[in-house]
């Protein structure tokens, strides 16, 4: 009777890795992409603003983002009555804090420039992913939270590491672990996806928890986005103060 629980658990073992090796990195991508809404139509978006609040610290936060091609952004958060702004222009990530008791652009550190550039990418890191210099791997298929995954390991063109957990059966992303390193520290934040809609024919989540440690850090909810819309590059440069002018 061991003997063949043993081999049956043995036969599972085995099937669990040929389904996961039967199913190639381009593959799964390329499922990921029609998932999504098709490679062209997530090529097609050539500007994004959403806006939506976020929950940290028991304070509720509204914040606009507004991208554009290729890699411009800028996010405005209102906190305390004071609006603070992030950008990036393409060369130069910048920000303006007012709870600083300086209402000047800054230029922001490489450790928290590397965030904001990061997001500036409007496909994201797996579209493209070998022009833009980042290696995937398929670690294998696994479960989470009764949900059968497949778990990608993506290493960024700067080094930093990704695991992003893909459904299975609708291949639409439910969970990315980063790893970033900053200062010397490693630092872990899992965020779970969720509440997907169709935007202008593309799946894009509406829901977004970040925990540490297993404690949630940070709740986003997107009110509204909308694709396409018109966007001066004038948004997204680096103010220039009155000393300087």
């Amino acid at each position: 009777m061991v003997r063949k629980i043993f081999a049956l658990t043995l036969a599972l073992i085995l099937l669990s890795i040929l389904n996961a090796s039967a199913q190639t990195v381009e593959e799964i991508l390329k499922k990921y992409y029609d998932s999504r809404g098709g490679y062209e139509k997530l090529k097609s978006v050539n500007t994004i603003k959403s806006t939506g609040t976020q929950l940290i610290m028991g304070m509720q936060i509204p914040f606009t983002i507004q991208q554009k091609r290729p890699n411009l952004i800028r996010i405005e958060a209102t906190i305390q009555g004071q609006t603070m702004v992030q950008g990036f222009d393409g060369k130069t990530a910048w920000s303006i804090n007012p709870l600083t008791g300086s209402t000047d652009p800054q230029i922001l550190p490489e450790d928290q420039a590397k965030n904001i550039i990061e997001q500036a990418d409007i496909d994201g890191y797996l579209v493209d992913y070998k022009e833009k210099g980042n290696t995937v791997e398929l670690i294998g298929k696994e479960d989470l939270d009764s949900t059968q995954v497949y778990k990608l390991k993506v290493t960024l063109k700067d080094g930093d590491i990704r695991y992003n957990y893909l459904d299975a059966k609708n291949f639409l992303e439910l969970k990315v672990i980063a790893k970033i390193k900053r200062q010397g520290t490693e630092i872990d934040a899992e965020t779970y996806y969720s509440e997907y809609k169709e935007v202008d024919g593309i799946m894009m989540a509406h829901s977004f928890e970040t925990k540490r440690g297993g404690t949630t850090i940070s709740q986003i909810t997107m009110n509204n986005i909308e694709l396409n819309g018109e966007m001066d590059n004038a948004l997204f440069k680096l103010p220039v103060t009155t000393v300087q002018k």
